[in-house]
C-alpha cells in the first residue's frame, strides 16, 4: 500500500446511495477484522455487518441522524464482548492448542496467568481493555479500506445503548462500541477533495539516532 492510499483517504461526509460494494470487497473487510492485532492475540470482539436498507434507516436515528448510516453501502458495527471471563480465555487456549498443535504442557503456564490475570480485575477493566482491541481493529479497517479504494467514516457519535437494544446484542454478550459506514463517495461530496491538515511531520515525529 502506497501513502498515496493514505492521502486519498477521508471521513467520507456523503456516501452515493446508488453504490453497492461488491461481496468480494465485503469480504475482504471481514477477513481484516479477524486478522486484526488484539491484546494476547484473545480477539474480544465482533464485528455486525449490515446492508439492509431498513434498518440502516432505524439505526440513523440512533446515529444523532447523521446521514451517512443509512446512505452507505454497508454499515459496520464493532462490539466487545460483554464477558471475557476464564471460559473464554480456556476456549482461546483449546484454539491455539487446536491449530497449531501445541501441548498443554507447553500452553498451560501462560494460560493460567491470563485466567489468575483477568479474574483479578474488575469488569469496568476489563470492558477498558476490549475497547482498546475495537480501536485497534477500527484502524486496520480503515488501512485496509484506504488500500481498496473503500469509503469509510469512523463514527463514535451514535447511542450504543439502542444500538444494543435494535441489534439484540445482549443476546450474543456483546455491546456496541464503533460504528463504521462504508461504501462510495459521491460525486458531489465537496469535503473530498479537501487538503489534508496535518502538523507538520517535525512536530509529530521525534528521531533518536
Amino acid at each position: 500500500m502506497s501513502i498515496d492510499a493514505l492521502k486519498w483517504r477521508y471521513a467520507t461526509k456523503k456516501f452515493d446511495a446508488s453504490r453497492i460494494l461488491p461481496e468480494e470487497k465485503i469480504n475482504i473487510l471481514k477477513h481484516t477484522f479477524n486478522l486484526t492485532a488484539t491484546s494476547y492475540g484473545l480477539q474480544p470482539l465482533k464485528m455486525v455487518v449490515i446492508s439492509n436498507k431498513e434498518l440502516q434507516a432505524r439505526l440513523k436515528a440512533s446515529s444523532f441522524n447523521q446521514k451517512q448510516v443509512d446512505t452507505a453501502s454497508h454499515l459496520l458495527v464493532i462490539c466487545i464482548e460483554a464477558r471475557v471471563d476464564e471460559d473464554f480465555i480456556r476456549n482461546y487456549f483449546q484454539r491455539v492448542k487446536h491449530i497449531r498443535n501445541v501441548s498443554d504442557e507447553i500452553l498451560k503456564p501462560f494460560r493460567e496467568f491470563l485466567v489468575d490475570d483477568f479474574n483479578s480485575k474488575a469488569k469496568k477493566e476489563i470492558e477498558a481493555w476490549a475497547i482498546n482491541q475495537a480501536y485497534l481493529a477500527l484502524g486496520t479497517l480503515l488501512t485496509v479500506c484506504a488500500a481498496e479504494e473503500i469509503d469509510a467514516c469512523p463514527m463514535e457519535g451514535f447511542e450504543p445503548n439502542e444500538y444494543d437494544q435494535i441489534l439484540n446484542l445482549s443476546e450474543k454478550n456483546l455491546q456496541s462500541v464503533l460504528v463504521l459506514p462504508v461504501g462510495y463517495r459521491a460525486e458531489d461530496d465537496e469535503f473530498s477533495g479537501f487538503k489534508k491538515v496535518r502538523r507538520p511531520l517535525d512536530e509529530v515525529i521525534i528521531d533518536i539516532d
